[in-house]
């Protein structure tokens, strides 16, 4: 794969104004949708700013994809509102909408070079010869693809032809991006590196990209907010950060991320939160107010473990068990801890801690160690 240049990103705001490209808002009023009886999107509510990179995570059924076809006009809603760049679009065809779209399947023509790809939307909008080239010229160079005009579409990687879909989806200039899970079909290496390249692109062009997923990693990477969706609603939206650490229910704390969910015990007048008899130290950025369906959350690469239990820590929560799996994942290990009461907890530490001999071992007993300001609270039944 070619290398990111410092160049590219010189030349990124001189390449979107060849190709037209300026970020616009789109605002997403109470759209529902329903087939039969199903229930696809219930009065689903965004706004997106202009040039933001925004994604919709959630798992297979979620709406996430329902949603992105209702922006790009392929699909109806039954009612709501949806505003591109401040023009009412609910009732405009596809063509009118000026959008981009990159699919899962790339939809890239066999038959066709990389350039004739890429003009195809030139070509059915009526552009001259002379602005055809010089707009495929700027868009393959865009996705690091100048010299790549020639090549038949068989002789592209997997990696290649999905920057030749991108550049396909930008040359245009269009309004915003849709991007339907475009990476699902490459090797996790090429993944990963598209993923970075995909970012890079946008922040470059600085067009409004919204970006459909189920894989909560590729969503963290990418995004400025995620818009986290379950049955047809989206149920948190946030920066990936506030996302992962301070998640507002149950299922954004399990899906995004791993961890382990321990019930706990409020008090009376929800002051306090206790686990099997033992107070906790609550960070004081948390911002669930306690009931009696709370649940603490612990991510595994949180936790410390001690071999020995360690007291009189004003800042620190301490759960005592015994190592009942330890599993070696490359640079890391994922050990496997039952508390006493039960519950297992999932911890990572990192794989040169077994190297040098540091590590616990399997039926060891030992402390887990949560520090008050990774000790969150979010709603949610009891496990």
């Amino acid at each position: 794969m070619t290398d990111m240049t410092d160049s590219a990103g010189e030349n990124g705001h001189a390449e979107s104004e060849v190709l037209g490209i300026h970020g616009v808002p789109v605002r997403i009023g109470d759209i529902s949708k329903r087939y039969g009886k199903i229930p696809v999107l219930q009065s689903v509510q965004l706004n997106i700013e202009p040039g933001e990179f925004v994604t919709m995570l959630g798992p297979s059924g979620s709406g996430k994809t329902t949603l992105l076809m209702v922006i790009a006009g392929f699909v109806r809603p039954d009612n709501g509102s949806l505003q591109i760049g401040n023009v009412e679009a609910i009732r405009l065809p596809p063509h009118k909408r000026n959008i981009g779209m990159v699919f899962q399947s790339y939809a890239l023509f066999p038959h066709m070079d990389v350039f004739s790809n890429v003009a195809f939307p030139l070509s059915i909008r009526g552009v001259d010869r002379e602005e055809t080239r010089r707009r495929v010229e700027v868009a393959l160079a865009q996705v690091r693809l100048s010299g790549y005009a020639q090549r038949r579409i068989d002789q592209l990687s997997g990696g290649q032809r999905q920057r030749v879909a991108l550049a396909r989806a930008v040359v245009f200039g269009p309004r915003i991006l849709l991007m339907d899970e475009p990476l699902s079909a490459l090797d996790k290496k090429l993944r990963e590196e598209m993923q970075i390249e995909i970012r890079q692109i946008h922040e470059e062009l600085g067009m409004t990209t919204i970006y459909v997923t189920h894989d909560q990693r590729e969503a963290l990477t990418m995004s400025d907010r995620i818009a986290v969706m379950d049955q047809g609603t989206i149920v948190q939206v946030d920066t990936p950060s506030v996302l992962y650490r301070r998640p507002q229910n149950r299922f954004v704390a399990e899906f995004v991320g791993e961890s382990t969910l321990l019930p706990v015990s409020i008090s009376h007048d929800g002051s306090n939160a206790s686990f099997a008899g033992q107070r906790l130290k609550i960070a004081k950025h948390n911002t669930t107010r306690p009931s009696s369906r709370s649940t603490l959350l612990i991510r595994p690469e949180h936790v410390r473990i001690a071999r020995h239990a360690i007291e009189n820590e004003t800042d620190t929560n301490c759960f005592a068990g015994t190592v009942s799996q330890k599993l070696f994942q490359g640079d890391q290990l994922l050990l496997i801890v039952t508390l006493t009461e039960g519950q297992d907890v999932l911890v990572r530490e990192a794989a040169r801690h077994a190297a040098a001999g540091n590590s616990v071992e399997v039926g060891e007993n030992v402390s887990l160690l949560l520090d008050r300001e990774d000790s969150i609270l979010v709603p949610g039944s009891e496990v």
